[in-house]
């Protein structure tokens, strides 16, 4: 088998799973091929796989079409430009979340000697990009999930900003109450899934990715008003919380910030124009 026929044989067999069959199918081969990047796959069509190359390449056809992720077959995921270690246990970054790294970024120009804490980091996503684009800037990251923090500090490590980083284990601010901490941002992408509606979730996000990190109460809002209701204590006069919401959560999170004091809130849409970030000012 060479590699035009891998990708017309089996983008037609993982439509049935993806919304992206081909792209799929060129990823599980980069992978198979040792990792060469996708500009090799193109200019080398008729190669043909090696016995082992081709083996690997048909186990993991096999766990895509019973819906398991790309990023946890390859343990790869790109965001903000930047390579992400991930494996079951942690949320996969997706798209949307960037909108909330660039909108801090944006918030962050000029200013120095920032102390950021996120909440709930998975993977490291926005704690590992915060750091790298903020420049003078230093992070606390919290999980509860021994697992999550282990591939986190791998992310931080290989993305060359560990030491920027603190990374605790704690279930919300339950690790840092009484250590006088206080940040300029605390940021939060919170589960947000309602209990309702998790059976409802493509297979390969409810069979795959954490429980934990999908569901967030009865109408999905528990973690917004927990983290608001504390994050006063820990945030400095002027200083911002800011959080990526569900697509009809946004309203309801403004109105959570606002009764808990927050000021000048507003909302952010992503490039789809759903309403993903909520931003507010301890002012």
């Amino acid at each position: 088998m060479n590699i035009r026929d891998a990708i017309v044989e089996y983008s037609k067999q993982l439509d049935i799973i993806s919304d992206t069959p081909r792209l799929d199918v060129e990823i599980l081969l980069q992978k198979a091929l040792g990792g060469v990047d996708r500009l090799y796959i193109h200019l080398n069509l008729s190669k043909e796989l090696e016995i082992e190359q081709e083996e690997i390449f048909l186990r993991f056809i096999e766990e895509r079409l019973k819906g398991r992720p790309i990023a946890y077959i390859v343990n790869n995921r790109e965001f903000m430009g930047l390579d992400f270690y991930v494996k079951e246990g942690v949320l996969i970054p997706r798209p949307d979340t960037e909108i909330l790294v660039e909108e801090i970024i944006e918030l962050c120009k000029g200013k120095d000697d920032l102390d950021i804490l996120d909440i709930g980091t998975g993977s490291g996503a926005i704690t590992v990009s915060l750091a790298k684009y903020i420049e003078k800037s230093r992070l606390t990251s919290l999980d509860i999930s021994e697992i999550a923090l282990e591939i986190a500090k791998k992310n931080a490590k290989s993305n060359g900003v560990i030491d920027k980083i603190n990374f605790i284990k704690s279930d919300l601010f339950q690790q840092i109450v009484g250590t006088n901490l206080k940040f300029d941002i605390i940021v939060s992408n919170p589960p947000y899934i309602r209990k309702r509606d998790i059976d409802e979730l493509h297979t390969q996000v409810k069979d795959y990715e954490p429980y934990n990190a999908l569901e967030g109460g009865i109408d999905g809002l528990d973690f917004y008003r927990n983290i608001t209701e504390q994050s006063k204590n820990y945030l400095k006069l002027g200083g911002i919380l800011a959080y990526e919401v569900g697509h009809d959560q946004a309203e309801e999170v403004v109105k959570i910030m606002q009764n808990n004091g927050y000021n000048k809130v507003y909302i952010k849409k992503d490039l789809q124009g759903i309403d993903r970030v909520v931003i507010g000012f301890n002012i």
